[in-house]
């Protein structure tokens, strides 16, 4: 007489760990997004200019920017969870290394004045302080 026992959970762990962050990951995105337009309209309010190349840069151009490459992060958590064996290690080097990727621009676009250049540079780095440390803290 043999009996089979399954040990198999009610639910699908991967499908619960993908919600688990994807949703405060759309927080966070979402944070990020308000938290660069704040920064943005700050600083034009004070007087710095928002153009660059002669182009002024609209305040949703900010939010637009900052949530969808947020997401792109989200995404990168996601991967780095499921193929990392250190996740939240790799995804704070890989994310880092991308903001200070992401503020080259922002210093080698001739014809941009300092105080644009600053606050471009701080809404990369305001977004990253709120999506990296957050996101982080879901791949532990």
């Amino acid at each position: 007489m043999s009996r089979s026992t399954s040990i198999a959970p009610d639910h699908d762990p991967i499908a619960t760990g993908r919600r688990a962050l994807w949703w405060p990951g759309l927080a966070f995105a979402a944070g990020g997004a308000v938290v660069a337009t704040v920064t943005a309209a700050a600083a034009n309010a004070i007087g710095v200019s928002l153009e660059v190349g002669g182009e002024g840069i609209p305040l949703l151009g900010f939010t637009q920017l900052a949530f969808v490459f947020s997401m792109v992060g989200v995404a990168l958590a996601a991967a780095f969870r499921k193929w990392s064996h250190r996740p939240a290690a790799t995804f704070v080097r890989t994310t880092v290394a991308l903001t200070g990727v992401s503020l080259l621009p922002d210093l080698l676009v001739p014809g941009t004045d300092l105080a644009t250049r600053v606050t471009l540079g701080l809404t990369h780095l305001a977004v990253a302080a709120i999506v990296i440390p957050g996101l982080r803290s879901r791949l532990r």
